[in-house]
């Protein structure tokens, strides 16, 4: 695991050295991903457990290079919490990404709200950002409140193309990939009502379609 790792961040770092020649900026990130399953907490592990689990990898980031860390699909606060003491125990800036279930909570649970604040207030502000990924924009939006503190700690967004459920998209036969127009002025309303959101990308079901429509709304 270690291996793959670094010649994971390795082959980043190579691709950087041709796309920086040619004046395009490239942060490279080290992702990590739930212990257990993305869709339900199957996996539940106190901060220090996730800290101690994590830092294998993310040390290995670490070494190698890499500028950051990236942990995806968070299904509860514990693990970023120790995800982000992790990163910090190697030297490396986190972000958190949290999926949510279509009421917008956490499938701990948990609001997005609470969760943000939770790992904040465990790390002293330790990610120098959020974001939400793996959730269609209709099962989120709502559970972003304007002019709330905790949502200016929100930076990125990666939706799914897809408005089905989690347990919906564990039962399909192949993925639903949605409207990619219309994933793109959905992700033009958010803009709209949060300028700050500025990592903008997809999850299931999303591909080149849906990125292209994604940059063309928003730009």
């Amino acid at each position: 695991l270690r291996t793959a790792n670094r010649e994971a961040i390795a082959l980043m770092q190579s691709i950087r050295r041709t796309e920086s020649d040619q004046g395009m900026p490239v942060v490279i990130s080290g992702c990590v991903g739930p212990r257990g399953d993305g869709y339900v907490v199957s996996e539940r592990m106190t901060p220090e457990q996730a800290r101690e689990y994590h830092s294998e990898q993310i040390s290995a980031f670490a070494e190698e290079g890499a500028d950051m860390v990236s942990a995806i699909t968070m299904t509860h606060a514990e693990e970023a919490i120790g995800v982000a003491l992790a990163s910090r125990d190697a030297g490396l800036p986190s972000v958190i990404s949290f999926t949510t279930e279509t009421d917008g909570r956490l499938p701990s649970g948990m609001t997005l709200a609470d969760a943000v604040d939770s790992v904040d207030d465990a790390t002293g502000g330790e990610p120098a950002y959020y974001m939400v990924n793996c959730a269609h924009p209709d099962h989120f939006s709502e559970a972003l409140a304007d002019g709330q503190a905790w949502v200016q700690r929100v930076r990125g967004i990666r939706a799914n193309a897809s408005r089905m459920s989690h347990a919906e998209l564990d039962e399909s036969e192949e993925l639903d990939s949605g409207n990619p127009e219309e994933l793109g002025q959905l992700y033009r309303r958010l803009r709209s009502r949060f300028p700050h959101f500025s990592v903008l990308g997809g999850c299931c079901g999303t591909d080149h379609r849906h990125v292209a429509q994604i940059c063309a709304a928003c730009h």
